[in-house]
């Protein structure tokens, strides 16, 4: 059975690239006051989560929130999370999914209440059509999908392989 963080989304906090522990406010605040210093560049909002199971221990779970001004740089943030059992693979990225799409709904609810200038949503997913998840990606992709997201795979999906993946 997969787990949701929602529980604990409010002890759960975020880091930012200096350190700084938020949560999920501070998160759409900095990301908010982000957008809204240059409003010239169009932006992005990328979610994607990464994980790592441990030869039988607990997993970890890391989600990272990017804000992209495309063609200027972005910004990251991230959190981990670990859960007490053993997932399989299958069971690992799925719940890879959950927790970005978990993250996305609660900063997209934050960002329209700061009514943040316009920006495209990313969900990037830790699957691609080389390796062990070709079989999960239409799974996976339907997932997103569901919850109306766009959704984006390896090689395009670097919020999961390279920003999550950096703090796994």
């Amino acid at each position: 059975m997969l787990r949701k963080i929602t529980d604990m989304s409010t002890k759960t906090l975020f880091t930012n690239a200096l350190g700084m522990k938020l949560d999920v406010l501070r998160v759409a605040e900095q990301i908010a006051g982000f957008m809204k210093d240059d409003q010239i560049w169009r932006y992005k909002v990328v979610i994607g989560s990464d994980s790592e199971g441990k030869n039988g221990a607990s997993p970890d779970f890391v989600t990272a929130i990017v804000v992209h001004r495309v063609g200027n740089g972005g910004r990251y943030f991230w959190r981990r999370v670990e859960f007490d059992r053993f997932f399989s693979f299958h069971d690992r990225i799925i719940q890879e999914v959950v927790l970005s799409l978990e993250s996305a709904k609660e900063v997209l609810a934050r960002l329209e209440a700061l009514r943040v200038p316009l920006f495209d949503l990313e969900i990037h997913v830790d699957v691609g059509e080389n390796g062990e998840t070709k079989s999960m990606m239409q799974e996976v992709l339907g997932m997103v999908r569901a919850y109306n997201f766009e959704a984006r795979t390896k090689p395009d999906s670097y919020a999961a392989t390279k920003v999550a993946d950096r703090h796994v």
